[in-house]
């Protein structure tokens, strides 16, 4: 067997345990047994065992980390977002109905990641930096905490008119759900931070320049601004929890339209990494 199978089986085998994972927290959380989350716990942290395998894997392969290609960008961000998730299901237990959006996203993730080139494809010299390392890990960062407050706002929207005798009646309080929101937006605005300022760093030492108006440049700071803008209105505004969570959905739809759609469309520097 090839080591690409090989990581194409653990993959699959990691997809296995997230999806009993969603199974049974939505059992637990629609048809109210409690008592079976811990079950949908262990189902995700085993997943995340042969998914960091997987990755590990490519890694040593290739000898860079997995930000080369669609499958290998996919993945790793797939697998960050879970262990932010397993991580704050630990401190809060009785959000899972948190894991009932993260989870289906990131499934999705991984099988579009695995549908699509496995080739290795070897970083160039000139490009390896530690600011690349910095560039990319608090990239993927960002886009967990992203991830995380856009399924907390969803989450709060269908719980402010809960239908009557139904699983809706049981989501956190709308005041929690709202200030955890802003809580994941406050920290993934951080990380995007230090990923434009470590790219702008990389890109001097790479191509002599530190900024170049690229498409994914010119987009990543349009998502910083959006996201700054965000916390300054709520900051500074008092904007209530609807409005909140309708401007978390509308930002994080930029931003993923920013990192994962319009690198695949229009000619960057960025693009190659993306295919």
């Amino acid at each position: 067997m090839s080591r690409f199978a090989v990581e194409v089986a653990l993959h699959w085998g990691a997809v296995a345990f997230y999806m009993l994972a969603a199974v049974i927290f939505a059992n637990a959380v629609i048809f109210r047994h409690p008592g079976r989350s811990r079950w949908a716990h262990r189902a995700l942290a085993l997943g995340l065992i042969p998914h960091a395998a997987a990755i590990g894997l490519r890694w040593v392969s290739v000898g860079h980390g997995p930000y080369m290609l669609r499958y290998e960008v996919l993945s790793s961000n797939a697998w960050i977002a879970l262990a932010f998730l397993a991580l704050f299901l630990r401190r809060r237990p009785n959000w899972e109905v948190l894991a009932l959006l993260v989870l289906p996203v990131c499934i999705l993730a991984i099988a579009v990641g695995l549908f699509s080139s496995g080739e290795m494809r070897h970083l160039p010299p000139t490009l390896r930096s530690i600011w690349l390392v910095f560039h990319v890990v608090f990239a993927k960062l960002a886009a967990a905490s992203f991830l995380l407050s856009v399924a907390s706002s969803v989450i709060l929207l269908l719980g402010i008119r809960p239908l009557p005798g139904t699983w809706t009646e049981r989501l956190p309080e709308s005041q929690d759900l709202d200030a955890y929101t802003v809580r994941f937006i406050a920290f993934g605005f951080l990380f995007w931070t230090v990923t434009i300022a470590a790219g702008s760093i990389w890109a001097n030492q790479s191509w002599g320049r530190y900024w170049g108006w690229d498409v994914l440049e010119t987009w990543s700071l349009i998502a910083w601004l959006v996201y700054g803008s965000f916390l300054h209105a709520r900051l500074f505004f008092r904007m209530q929890a609807r409005p909140t969570a309708w401007s978390a959905v509308v930002c994080f739809f930029l931003f993923i339209t920013t990192v994962l759609v319009l690198p695949y469309f229009l000619p960057s520097l960025h693009s190659a990494y993306f295919q």
